[in-house]
């Protein structure tokens, strides 16, 4: 099984999720941004927000990603600069 908290270019803290991405978002489709986001494939960004999140996992800023859902629906996760937390959300919740 994998592990979204222990696996990955970083360590992701606490998992939060706001109350609209939980009732918009299916299970699966958190669990495989997580996934994706701690691999660093920063999902549906331009390349120079992709070439800063690379900075970022350098130097120890934030980290932004941005996914869609099968449906288009789009979803952000966002881990702290610290790392000590992630929170997956709306983009209308931010």
């Amino acid at each position: 099984m994998i592990d979204a908290k222990t696996n990955g270019k970083f360590p992701v803290g606490q998992v939060v999720i706001t109350p609209g991405a939980i009732s918009g978002l299916s299970p699966d489709e958190v669990f495989q941004g997580l996934i994706r986001h701690k691999t660093g494939d920063w999902g549906d960004l331009d390349e120079h927000d992709w070439k800063e999140n690379e900075a970022a996992l350098e130097h120890g800023f934030r980290l932004f990603s941005q996914y869609s859902t099968q449906g288009g629906s789009k979803f952000w996760i966002i881990t702290e600069w610290d790392r000590s937390v992630t929170t997956i959300l709306l983009p209308e919740e931010y």
